[in-house]
């Protein structure tokens, strides 16, 4: 198997605070250890992208703009990205790029030439996981407070924060179900004040 040279995230609830429908940048704050894992991603020389469903688009919630404006915020923030890809279809567009078909996942692999077996897929939906297995790309699945426990039960991988899932990933595709935290015992645990 091809070492992962990429690693796409799902934007909303993984990489930043999940604001349903959010046409506010202002709104937009990175979760807990999103800086230091696109930082260990990039200094392996990885390539890093964001995808994101935006049916709110679909529905009149927001527009094009809004999204584009909220994307450049999570770039100030988390940037550089080396690709994003939004789907703006509703559930009943019948698109392939909607999650979790696989077509938003290729599009953005293909644009950072990277093939789908070198391709990491990380997310906090059941949807995610399923897309990167019909893409063929490694997924992993991390949990928040509105993954249903179904969800973490059907994934391949499942890494409890995002720091556990790049970390999982630096050395090729994660090994096993649940990928746990292997950095030395000083590092993973400190006392606190």
């Amino acid at each position: 198997m091809s070492p992962v040279k990429a690693v796409l995230f799902d934007r909303d609830g993984t990489l930043v605070e999940d604001v349903p429908n959010n046409a506010d940048p202002d709104r937009v704050r990175p979760v807990e250890g999103a800086r230091e894992a696109l930082s260990l991603l990039r200094e392996r020389g990885l390539r890093t992208g964001v995808v994101t469903g935006q049916p709110g688009v679909a529905d009149g919630l927001l527009t094009d703009a809004d999204v584009r404006r909220v994307q450049r915020r999570v770039d100030e923030l988390l940037g550089p990205f080396d690709v994003f890809a939004v789907c703006p279809h509703g559930p009943d567009d019948g698109c392939h790029c909607r999650m979790p078909q696989p077509g938003m996942l290729l599009w953005a692999g293909g644009r950072i030439c990277t093939g789908p077996a070198e391709l990491a897929v990380i997310g906090s939906t059941a949807a995610d996981a399923e897309a990167a297995r019909r893409a063929g790309a490694h997924g992993i699945l991390v949990p928040n407070g509105h993954t249903r426990p179904e969800e973490a039960v059907r994934a391949d991988h499942v890494a409890p924060d995002l720091l556990t899932a790049v970390r999982a990933l630096l050395d090729g595709p994660p090994k096993g179900r649940v990928l746990a935290d292997e950095r030395p015992i000083r590092q993973a645990f400190t006392t606190g004040p």
